[in-house]
C-alpha cells in the first residue's frame, strides 16, 4: 500500500537537511543515497508495498538535492561527517532505533553509523565494498578517486557519463539534475579524507559488528568487485551469503525493484524487534 509522504526540512549543525517520511507507526528503515545523487533514487521503494509495512525515511545528504550545502565543508564532507549529519537528523526526529539501507557512498556512511549510533537494528548494503584503510583498489574495479566521483567540476558530458555509470540506462532526468546540483567540494573532500584514513576501517567494522547485515548487489555492477565483497567475513551476514541480482548494474533497487524490495522486506522481518 502506497502511503503519502511528508517532506520537511530539519536544521542541523551540518546544514539544513530535507527529509521525506511516511510517518508510519512501524519499524523504521532509513535509506541513504550515493555520491552526487538524491533521495529520489529510492522512489521505487517509497512508492512500493514497503511503505505499507515500514516507516520509510529518505533524505538529501548535505550538499545534495534540496538540502543545503555544508556549513563547514571540511567537517561535513567526509564519511564520518555525513554519518554525524544523519545521526543528528535522526535525533531531531526523536528516532533512537532504525535499520539502515545504504547505496554506494550511502553504504559507507551507514557503516560509519554502526559505531556512532547505538540504535542500528539492521544494515543493508548495496554497491558498497567495505574496504580497509588504503585498500580502496581491493573492492572497486577502478578506484573511485581516479575518476568523476572525486572531481569538483563536471561538464555536461561528465554528468551524463557519471549518471550512466552509477545508475545505468536510460539516464533518469532527476539524476542528471541531482549530479549537476551536488556540491563538487563534497566529491573532492570525500576522497581526500578517505585516502588520508579518516573514518573507520570499514571491513573491520562489518567483520566485528553483531548487527545483522544484508548484502544485495547487481551481478553486472561495473564499479565493484563482487568476489571481494563475498570474501569479507561479516560477523552476522543475513542468510549466510551475499545476494546477487543477475543482469543488474550498480542500482539494483531501481532496475530490479520488485526482487530487491522482496529481499529487503524479508530481511527487515528478521530484524524487527518486538515492542
Amino acid at each position: 500500500m502506497k502511503r503519502k509522504h511528508r517532506i520537511h526540512e530539519i536544521t542541523t549543525s551540518h546544514g539544513n537537511i530535507v527529509v521525506e517520511d511516511n510517518e508510519r507507526d512501524a519499524p523504521i528503515l532509513v535509506l541513504i543515497h550515493g555520491n552526487s545523487s538524491c533521495r529520489q533514487v529510492f522512489a521505487r521503494q517509497t512508492g512500493s508495498d514497503l511503505s505499507g509495512n515500514y516507516r520509510l525515511i529518505t533524505f538529501d545528504l548535505p550538499g545534495h538535492g534540496e538540502s543545503s550545502d555544508a556549513a563547514q565543508p571540511e567537517r561535513t564532507y567526509t564519511r564520518p561527517g555525513l554519518a554525524d549529519a544523519a545521526i543528528e537528523m535522526l535525533a531531531k526526529l526523536e528516532i533512537s532505533e532504525a535499520a539502515l539501507l545504504g547505496w554506494s557512498l550511502g553504504g559507507h556512511i551507514a557503516i560509519e553509523m554502526l559505531g556512532q549510533f547505538d540504535g542500528v537494528t539492521g544494515l543493508i548494503l548495496t554497491g558498497t565494498p567495505p574496504v580497509r584503510h588504503g585498500g580502496m583498489a581491493d573492492g572497486f574495479v577502478r578506484p573511485p578517486h581516479a575518476g568523476l566521483a572525486a572531481r569538483q567540476d563536471l561538464s555536461a558530458a561528465d554528468v551524463d557519463l557519471f549518471a550512466r555509470t552509477m545508475f545505468g540506462k536510460p539516464v533518469e532526468p532527476f539524476l542528471r539534475e541531482a549530479i549537476r546540483r551536488s556540491d563538487g567540494r563534497c566529491r573532492v573532500r570525500l576522497f581526500e579524507a578517505a585516502l588520508a584514513g579518516v573514518g573507520v576501517d570499514q571491513r573491520g567494522a562489518v567483520e566485528g559488528s553483531p548487527v545483522p547485515i544484508a548484502v544485495i548487489n547487481g551481478g553486472a555492477d561495473p564499479l565493484i568487485k563482487l568476489d571481494y565483497i563475498s570474501s569479507v567475513e561479516y560477523a552476522n551476514l543475513w542468510e549466510g551469503r551475499c545476494h546477487v541480482l543477475e543482469g543488474v548494474g550498480h542500482a539494483p533497487f531501481w532496475h530490479a525493484a520488485g526482487e530487491f524490495n522482496a529481499m529487503v522486506d524479508r530481511f527487515l522481518r528478521t530484524c524487527s524487534r518486538p515492542g
